[in-house]
């Protein structure tokens, strides 16, 4: 008698949580740069402590865990890197507003935006093989991290970085409605843009 062989077994669908990152990332960026550009007033900026930890911080360090579980090394190091720089930046913000800790001298925040700046324009460079949406959100990202730190060096104004920042905020946001759009209409409605390279 022929053995019967089972049909394969479907795999389940899995989500991209690409969107997730980039909207934890891109809202939390939006209401900081506000801030920063003085579109808010500064008294405003306690609304980002928060905000920070829980949607900049959470949703990027799930989204970093699972873009780990699909494979994705360059969502992982991206979203777990950027949700724990709001973990930082919101520890930050409250161990000094509670007075546990005295503000730093402007140039170590400086060096840290700097380093920051250093690390994104590295990961852009990694956005060339990906699409020309990621490749902006980067490009943007990392003149703000420049801007903001020549703002606390004490070479430019930290508006400037707060106007690119909101860009990039924006940006990211946009890239993530394309991307959930894209996947609910189960085809290319909008595209991302091909590779630099």
């Amino acid at each position: 008698m022929p053995e019967v062989l089972a049909a394969p077994a479907t795999l389940p669908k899995i989500a991209n949580p690409g969107p997730l990152g980039l909207l934890g990332f891109g809202l939390t960026t939006c209401v900081l740069s506000s801030v920063n550009a003085g579109l808010l007033p500064p008294e405003a900026g306690v609304v980002v402590v928060p905000l920070a930890f829980a949607y900049g911080g959470i949703a990027q360090i799930i989204a970093g865990i699972l873009e780990f579980k699909v494979g994705n090394t360059f969502g992982m190091v991206a979203f777990t890197s950027y949700g724990l720089f709001w973990w930082w930046f919101a520890l930050l913000k409250w161990t000094i507003g509670a007075g546990w800790l005295k503000a730093p001298p402007a140039s170590a925040v400086a060096v840290t935006l700097l380093m920051w700046g250093v690390l994104t324009f590295l990961l852009w460079i990694v956005t060339f093989r990906l699409n020309k949406a990621v490749f902006s959100v980067f490009l943007l990202l990392w003149i703000a991290f420049f801007l903001l730190a020549a703002g606390d060096f004490g070479y430019a104004t930290g508006k400037l970085g707060g106007y690119v920042g909101l860009l990039t905020g924006i940006d990211a946001m946009a890239v993530a409605f394309i991307e959930v759009l894209n996947a609910v209409a189960g085809r290319v409605v909008l595209p991302l843009g091909d590779p630099i390279l």
